[in-house]
């Protein structure tokens, strides 16, 4: 790993650089999203309330190249809550220097203090350069994701 990554959470004046990860986060996985739906992550990303979503940024001797958004929520199966981490990015340029792995740990951390001893996340099978990360840092389980949506017109 680089020394020189620093994770911190994200700010207000991410915002130019953090739409660029985003979006070339979204572009990996084939979407887009409108410009409501940006304006509406960031703000949620940034708001204090229990329950919304967090994000840090991945700096690289001072320039963002990564990033990470987590949400705590309820587990039935256990008293305390768990974390899902719903996106990781980290520049293609710079992949191989441990900035996924830093991310990762350190939002695991950050919900570790917040009570939430546990962390989940999802790939695609085609994400075989994350994978190889992803098995390094936690257990594969065996469940499948379906994903239902509004009713179709029609």
């Amino acid at each position: 790993m680089t020394k020189d990554i620093l994770i911190r959470p994200l700010r207000s004046d991410d915002e130019t650089e953090w739409r660029r990860l985003w979006t070339a986060y979204l572009a990996f996985y084939e979407t887009e999203v409108s410009e409501e739906v940006f304006q509406t992550a960031f703000s949620r990303l940034l708001s204090d309330q229990a329950g919304e979503f967090n994000g840090l940024i991945a700096e690289l001797d001072g320039k963002p190249v990564g990033l990470i958004h987590f949400l705590y929520h309820r587990f039935l199966w256990s008293v305390e809550d768990t974390c899902y981490l719903m996106d990781l990015y980290a520049d293609p340029d710079i992949r191989g220097k441990g900035i996924g792995r830093a991310l990762i740990e350190e939002a695991h951390r950050i919900a570790g203090e917040a009570g939430v001893p546990s962390s989940y996340w999802m790939t695609q099978e085609f994400n075989y350069k994350g994978r190889m990360l992803y098995d390094q840092l936690a257990e594969k389980t065996p469940f499948i994701v379906y994903e239902k949506h509004g009713p179709s017109e029609g």
